[in-house]
Parts: structure tokens; C-alpha cells; sequence
């Protein structure tokens, strides 16, 4: 299978300092690799970059086997702050890609709903940002990107601003919209528990000067949005395992 995803040797310097040198990993199609470590080891440079916000100083991002050359529909980016448009209902700021499109107004409304309802807000959908709790505006921000079916969804620490419950309930719905949909995703966290519970892979980065980084593979029983894997022995031994690893 041919990855969505591929970094070859990929490099990064900012006003003439290396952030990254030789990066290279593959992504396959529906899977999650979620992305840890400290700040500034290059989590965000990375997602960036797979975003078109920021050009390889050396080497070359593909996706679908063609380089990336700036944002593009195939790829949608789930912010920390929702960043929704607040004089918009929930249905427009979803279906806000759809509008720029020239999508017609019925189509809009009808995915809308079909999104409104994947990610738990049926109901909503004629509400504004201002009524809607911190965790449901997040979920509007992931519903808009899942309304342009991109290839990639990239996801940019989206909970950490929210509290533990909210965000673990949160954590179980990618899991689940990723069941429905097959979208590849790139989720950026500093959580290790976050990590261990959402990726098939963990990329663990502490400095990519030197292009190096540690993966790990994540085996925990499936249904993988299960609460209870938070408790299983594969998933403490494994948060153990990373713990370690960052620590030294």
C-alpha cells in the first residue's frame, strides 16, 4: 500500500538556524501517528510543514506521492483554539469550505447535518459559537474539516486547553469519526496518555537536528475508542515505556 504521507529527508532552518535535519517517515491511509515531546523539539514545525504553511528547507514532503506546495483541500488542520467564526451557526461554520466551493445552499445544510450529527451535535446546528461549551466548539472545529473529506487531518494539541473528562470523552470520538471515515490523521500532543490512547504509532522527538527520533508501536484491543483501554496493562506499560524514554 502506498503511504498518504511521506517525508524524505526533510529539513527545516529558521533565520539560518536548523530546527531539523534529514526527517524521513511514511503514513499509511487511516492511520492516526500521533506526535510528542517537549516544546520546541519541532511537533508543530512538522504539522506545518504537512500543512503548506511552511516550506522544507531540504528535502521534500509528499502527499499522494505529489510535494506539497502549499495549503491544499486534501489536508485540514484542527487548531488549538476552534477559531470558529462567531457571527456564523454551528451549520455555516461547518460547511464554511462548501461556500468557498460554491457549493449550493442545500448541499451546504445537508452535510452540515450529516457532520453535525457524526461528531454529536445534532441539534446544534442553527446555534452560535458564544452557546456552545469549549468541548463542543472543538467538535465544530473538527466537524468543518471533515466537511472537505480531506486526505489528511492534522491535529494541532485540539484538546489541551479543555478539562480532563471533556477531553477524554473527545479522544474517543476521533476514534470513532476515524472508524467511519478512514481519514489519516497527525495529532500533535504533549500528553503521553493522550499519545498512547488515540496513535497506531507514537513519534517520540527530542531534538531532530540529527533527523532521529523513537517510535513506538501501539497494540491495544479493539474497539480502540474503548475507555477501558486507558486501564489496560498494555496501554500503563507502554505510557511506562515513553516515560523513560523521555526522561532520559
Amino acid at each position: 500500500m502506498n503511504p498518504v504521507l511521506k517525508f524524505e529527508k526533510v529539513g527545516f532552518q529558521y533565520d539560518g538556524r536548523p530546527i531539523m535535519r534529514d526527517v524521513s517517515f511514511a503514513m499509511q491511509p487511516g492511520e492516526i501517528v500521533a506526535v510528542l515531546g517537549p516544546s520546541g523539539c519541532g511537533k508543530t514545525t512538522i504539522l506545518n510543514m504537512v500543512a503548506g504553511f511552511l516550506d522544507p528547507t531540504d528535502g521534500v514532503a509528499l502527499i499522494d506521492g505529489r510535494e506539497i506546495r502549499g495549503p491544499g483541500p486534501d489536508r485540514g488542520v484542527v487548531f488549538q483554539a476552534a477559531a470558529l467564526f462567531d457571527w456564523m451557526t454551528v451549520a455555516d461554520n461547518i460547511s464554511f469550505s462548501l461556500r468557498c466551493a460554491g457549493r449550493p445552499r442545500a448541499e451546504r445544510r445537508q452535510v452540515a447535518e450529516e457532520m453535525a450529527a457524526l461528531v454529536g451535535l445534532t441539534g446544534f446546528e442553527d446555534a452560535y459559537p458564544y452557546q456552545l461549551s469549549g468541548g463542543m466548539r472543538q467538535r465544530v472545529g473538527l466537524a468543518r474539516v471533515l466537511a472537505a473529506k480531506p486526505k489528511v487531518m492534522l491535529m494541532d494539541e485540539p484538546f489541551s486547553a479543555l478539562d480532563v473528562q471533556t477531553r477524554e470523552v473527545l479522544q474517543e470520538e476521533v476514534l470513532r469519526i476515524r472508524e467511519r471515515t478512514g481519514c489519516t490523521t497527525l495529532f500533535v500532543t504533549h500528553s503521553i496518555d493522550e499519545a498512547v490512547f488515540l496513535g497506531d504509532r507514537i513519534f517520540l522527538l527530542t531534538d531532530l537536528k540529527d533527523g532521529a527520533f523513537d517510535t513506538f508501536s501501539v497494540d491495544l484491543p479493539a474497539p480502540r475508542g474503548n475507555p477501558e483501554n486507558r486501564l489496560h496493562p498494555a496501554f500503563i506499560r507502554l505510557r511506562e515505556a515513553i516515560y523513560r524514554r523521555m526522561r532520559h
